[in-house]
């Protein structure tokens, strides 16, 4: 009887930020055929991988002739269109959906990217170190009783945006306490998730913590006053959003931070 054929090697394409930096860590880069032009982490693992476009303006016939066998999208990132497009292409690569909506779900993401590419060097052992490193993380938050703050975290200015309870930052918030606001959840995808302030809501005077996100908009300290006037009774603060809101590999790393932000107070 013969044995069946080896795997065939892989051609990935990853159309989201934190995704492309997860693939690395798991030692995937030799496997990386494309990236959008914000996956810049880490710069020297990506420098040599071609850029398609960003997550929302792929250029689908550059991917194409990249062929991939394998798009990594999310939910949140990626348009719908995109996907569809994607499986016009004449080789149809498989289509690896991820929607992470908590920190915990990394776990489950970990095991979707180790069943795919399990079989090359080295990814089993560097998904169980990083399998092992999230629930460590994990395990320091619940060890604790934080006491509930009502928090605004935002993400964007002219309009002011934030974040609905059931995102993926949100519940990174919640491990350490931090209760966001509007109470609102924005369902599995779609504007809802991220919704609008006109800066006169009621609560906004209640505000006990104002987070000022270094992304999507890179808020800095000229934003501070102007902040401070939307919530007049919070501290205002800078918070690095990659660790907030990146997935993957940054995740135990983001609930570290968090966990010494809530600490001094």
């Amino acid at each position: 009887m013969n044995p069946p054929p080896p795997p065939l090697q892989p051609r990935i394409a990853s159309l989201v930020p934190s995704l492309t930096e997860l693939a690395v860590a798991l030692g995937l880069a030799p496997w990386l055929v494309a990236r959008t032009g914000f996956c810049i982490h880490p710069a020297d693992a990506v420098a040599g991988i071609p850029k398609t476009g960003g997550t929302k303006d792929v250029n689908l016939a550059k991917l194409q002739r990249l062929a991939p066998t394998h798009v990594l999208v999310n939910v949140d990132e990626n348009r719908l269109e995109t996907v569809n497009a994607l499986r016009e292409f004449e080789v149809v690569p498989e289509i690896v959906v991820t929607h992470p909506n908590a920190p915990e779900d990394n776990l489950a993401l970990l095991d979707q990217l180790e069943a795919l590419f399990g079989h090359l060097p080295g990814v089993g052992e560097r998904a169980a170190a990083l399998r092992e490193g999230l629930q460590r993380e994990l395990a320091a938050c619940a060890a604790r009783a934080w006491p509930t703050r009502r928090v605004l975290y935002l993400i964007w200015r002219q309009p002011w945006m934030t974040v609905a309870r059931d995102t993926y930052i949100a519940r990174m918030l919640s491990e350490v306490g931090w209760q966001t606001w509007p109470a609102v959840e924005g369902g599995e995808h779609g504007a809802a998730r991220y919704p609008a302030l006109t800066g006169e809501e009621p609560w906004l005077a209640e505000v006990e913590e104002l987070l000022l996100s270094s992304e999507p908009y890179r808020f800095d300290a000229s934003h501070l006053a102007e902040a401070q006037a939307l919530c007049p009774n919070a501290r205002v603060r800078l918070i690095d959003g990659e660790l907030v809101s990146w997935y993957g590999p940054r995740a135990a790393e983001g609930l570290a931070y968090l966990r010494t932000l809530a600490s001094q107070g």
